[in-house]
């Protein structure tokens, strides 16, 4: 029997439902995989072994009984550490919520488990999904499949990494500022930020409210559009989630014909600062567009060099609000209570001890920029970028279909090389920001190996908003292009771990 592990969730769920094996069978070979590597990866923060293996065995189950059952039903899947999950350790990467067991599912894991997926644990990431390493995670960091002494992307290197050793076919992320797409570029796998509002976030534990998005992982576009589809959707829990219609991002992954489209290459994202080898690789796949059909013309986004500064004013006041609720007092790390400290000094004691160093910096310039005196200066002004920022995408797709870019600047870089340097560590979202500030819809696949280092290079794409499907017919194009010239996937030339 060929290597479970090595399937696309789309032949893994075929298999399952012809009878070619089992889902409890599928899940064995993924918790043996987990087993055998993750000792060096470390893409989970916990394996639920009793919990995949029970929910397995119900699709079987299930299946015997002739009930109808989704598409993705018994695919394994690896969970960020973000979403709460009933009765399973969630984290968040940090040692404020060690422990911790939620009362409920976020709607985002209740979809998966309606839909029969598979979860089989929760995967590591920067603390409070700040960070763009994963080196910032309470429990250390994760490795990239590629070159274990690399960074695997962050906030969600877990889930990524979990995608390219083989641990999982599935994955689902967060992204703020680029922790979905960032790592997929990274580790050279597939990653979706869907239209803000597209996914529900309910039970996603926040950091930045505005900003942040769940949305789907995985090897390739029609396995990611599977995803998307089974946990999209409108949710009255979530006041912020959209009332209309899923696009058909399934339909559109199928299709991924782009010939006739309009493809805008963004002019700001390039030049300074920019591997060579992630702009050689991202002008041969805007060719390989033109080769598909595509017609391709430059786009002036001037105001997309504020975003970086925006972000990192308005994500750490939304942070310095939403993280009050660790306050010691109802969940979570409680510290110095011996009886004769007060409940000030007990809350300051577990903030100190339970906040990482990235978190504390974070809360203080988020809070700084809150100030009375400051908040016209700072957050008021970059709200006002926001604006700007969201016409320049509107006067965009006026002219294109959907933009690309490259989705980081560098390759991979080794962990622990930027720990020291948080701007440059910052610099890693220059090219995802903007979506997130504007709500609209970007992906992120592979799109071949810079030169320099053999290290993964990712094709961002950015669709208008609730135009996810355009994300998922050009990504689709491209893939099929690529496949065509290396021969299979991008991961077949990774080392063996």
């Amino acid at each position: 029997m060929a290597d479970l592990t090595r399937l696309t969730a789309a032949e893994t769920a075929a298999r399952i439902a012809s009878g070619d094996v089992s889902a409890v069978e599928v899940a064995q070979a993924h918790l043996d995989r987990i087993s055998e590597v993750d000792a060096k990866v470390h893409a989970f923060l916990h394996v639920d072994t009793d919990g995949a293996l029970a929910a397995a065995k119900a699709v079987d189950d299930r299946r015997a009984k002739g009930d109808e059952l989704g598409p993705l039903a018994g695919v394994p899947l690896a969970l960020k550490d973000v979403f709460t999950t009933e009765g399973v350790p969630t984290t968040v990467g940090s040692k404020i919520l060690e422990g911790w067991l939620p009362p409920y599912d976020a709607t985002v894991t209740r979809r998966l488990k309606d839909a029969g997926v598979v979860i089989l644990g929760k995967t590591n990431m920067d603390e409070f999904a700040m960070g763009s390493s994963t080196e910032n995670s309470a429990y250390g960091p994760t490795g990239n499949p590629w070159d274990l002494t690399r960074i695997p992307g962050g906030s969600g290197g877990g889930s990524a990494a979990a995608l390219a050793a083989f641990e999982a076919p599935l994955a689902i992320g967060t992204d703020t500022g680029g922790s979905i797409r960032q790592p997929a570029a990274v580790t050279g796998t597939v990653g979706v930020k869907p239209t803000y509002g597209g996914v529900s976030r309910y039970g996603l534990v926040a950091f930045s409210s505005s900003l942040d998005q769940g949305g789907p992982c995985a090897r390739t576009v029609l396995d990611a559009a599977l995803l998307h589809a089974a946990i999209a959707g409108h949710d009255p829990k979530d006041s912020t989630s959209i009332d209309a219609p899923v696009p058909d991002v399934v339909g559109a992954a199928r299709s991924g014909d782009v010939r006739g489209m309009r493809i805008g290459v963004v002019k700001e994202f390039g030049g300074e600062g920019y591997q060579a080898g992630v702009t050689q690789r991202f002008t041969e796949a805007v060719e390989l567009l033109r080769e598909l059909g595509a017609e391709v013309v430059e786009i002036s986004c001037p105001h997309f060099q504020y975003a970086l500064p925006a972000y990192y004013l308005i994500a750490p006041s939304e942070a310095s609000s939403n993280l009050a609720r660790f306050d010691a007092m109802r969940y979570g790390l409680r510290v110095g209570d011996n009886g004769d400290r007060s409940a000030e000094e007990v809350m300051s004691l577990t903030r100190e001890a339970g906040f990482g160093p990235e978190v504390k910096r974070r809360i203080m310039l988020g809070t700084y920029a809150l100030s009375s005196g400051y908040y016209d200066a700072y957050y008021g002004q970059a709200q006002k970028v926001r604006t700007l920022i969201s016409r320049d995408f509107d006067a965009a797709f006026a002219q294109v279909d959907v933009l690309v870019s490259p989705t980081t600047p560098t390759t991979a870089f080794p962990i622990g090389e930027r720990a020291d340097d948080p701007m440059a560590m910052y610099l890693a979202d220059l090219c995802t920001i903007p979506s997130n500030l504007a709500g609209n819809a970007a992906m992120s696949l592979p799109c071949g190996l810079a030169p320099e280092d053999g290290l993964p290079v990712g094709l961002q794409i950015i669709a208008p908003t609730m135009a996810d499907d355009r994300l998922y017919k050009v990504g689709a194009a491209v893939e099929a292009g690529y496949l065509a010239r290396w021969g299979g996937p991008l991961l077949d030339q990774a080392p063996a771990l």
